[in-house]
C-alpha cells in the first residue's frame, strides 16, 4: 500500500477523547475524519467537532450506519457497555473497530509491546489507560525474569474520569489483569484503579510491583530506561519518576503528563489512549490490505 495512502474514520463518542482523536487525526498524513457521532444533537462535544470542521450526527451507532458513507475505521470512545454492540453491527462491514473502552474480546494492541500486528486485525483493543502505561514497562521486564505475582495501581484525576469511565470501572479492573497475564505470562495479578479529588489534579500515575526471583537494580533499571524510552515516541508526556529493587521485589512509578492542546494537563489517562489508538489505526495505511484478517 503506498506510503501516501489516507483512510476515512468515523468516531464514535463527543467526550474530551473523542475530541483529542480528532485533532490528532488532522496532524496525521495516514488519517481523515469523516463522521463524529454523539448521542444527542446539540451536544458541546458534537458543537466542538464541528468547530474542528467534522461533519457531525446523532443517535449513536445507528446514525453512523444510516449515513451510507463508507468508513475504513472506527474509533469507539463510548463505553464497555455498548462496544459489543457497536462490534456485532460494524463486523460484517469490513471496517476495522478500535475500542478506546475496557472491554474484552479484541486484539489486544500496546503499540510499543505489539503495535506492528495492529495492520492484523479487524477488531482491536486498547487494554485501558492504565494497562497503557503499565504494559510497557511489565512485558520488558518480563523477559528476563519470571515474575511470580505483578500488581498495578492506576491514579487518575476525578475531572479526568468521565462518566462511562466511573460505569466501567469492573471492566477496567478485568481487562487491564487480564491483559497484563497475557504480556507477563504471569498468573498471580492483581489491579487497581483510584480516582483522586484532590486539587490541584494529580497527573495520571501507575504503581507497578513485580515479584521477581534474581532482580538486581543495575539491569533492571536499564530495562524500564528503554522501555520508558519507547513509550515517549508514542507519548511524549511519559516518565518513569520511581524504579527500586528490594530482595526480589521490583517498584516502578510512572506518569503520564498531557501535552495535547485540548488536554488538560492531568488528563494523561486520555491522552495514552488516545495516542494508541491513531498509532493503530495508522497500521492499516502503513501495511498493505491483503493481510488483515
Amino acid at each position: 500500500m503506498p506510503a501516501n495512502t489516507v483512510l476515512t474514520t468515523a468516531v464514535l463518542g463527543s467526550g474530551l477523547l473523542g475530541l483529542d482523536l480528532i485533532e490528532r487525526m488532522q496532524h496525521s498524513p495516514h488519517l481523515t475524519c469523516g463522521l463524529v457521532v454523539g448521542r444527542t444533537r446539540h451536544s458541546r462535544g458534537l458543537d466542538q467537532a464541528a468547530e474542528l470542521g467534522c461533519t457531525t450526527a446523532a443517535g449513536g451507532v445507528t446514525a453512523l450506519i444510516e449515513s451510507e458513507q463508507s468508513f475504513d475505521i472506527v474509533f469507539d470512545a463510548t463505553n464497555a457497555f455498548e462496544h459489543p454492540d457497536h462490534w456485532g453491527r460494524l463486523a460484517s462491514t469490513g471496517t476495522v473497530l478500535i475500542d478506546l473502552t475496557p472491554t474484552r474480546g479484541s486484539a489486544l494492541i500496546v503499540p510499543t509491546v505489539n503495535g506492528g500486528q495492529s495492520a492484523e486485525h479487524q477488531h482491536i483493543g486498547l487494554v485501558s489507560c492504565g494497562g497503557q502505561a503499565a504494559i510497557p514497562v511489565l512485558h520488558a521486564l518480563a523477559q528476563r525474569y519470571r515474575p511470580q505475582y505483578v500488581e498495578m495501581v492506576a491514579t487518575a484525576a476525578s475531572v479526568s474520569v468521565g462518566r462511562a469511565s466511573r460505569l466501567n470501572l469492573d471492566e477496567y479492573v478485568e481487562t487491564t489483569q487480564g491483559a497484563i497475564r497475557h504480556f507477563t505470562r504471569t498468573l498471580a495479578v492483581k489491579t487497581m484503579l483510584n480516582i483522586s479529588a484532590a486539587e490541584p489534579p494529580p497527573p495520571f500515575r501507575v504503581t507497578m510491583t513485580m515479584v521477581a526471583p534474581g532482580v538486581k537494580q543495575g539491569p533492571v533499571s536499564a530495562i524500564v530506561e528503554e522501555a520508558e524510552a519507547g513509550v515517549r515516541t508514542v507519548v511524549p508526556g511519559y516518565r518513569v519518576t520511581s524504579c527500586t529493587v528490594a530482595g526480589d521485589i521490583v517498584r516502578v512509578i510512572a506518569e503520564v503528563t498531557a501535552t495535547r492542546s485540548r488536554m488538560p494537563v492531568h488528563a494523561g489517562n486520555l491522552e495514552v489512549l488516545s495516542a494508541a489508538a491513531v498509532y493503530a489505526a495508522e497500521q492499516h495505511a502503513l501495511v498493505p490490505k491483503e493481510i488483515v484478517r
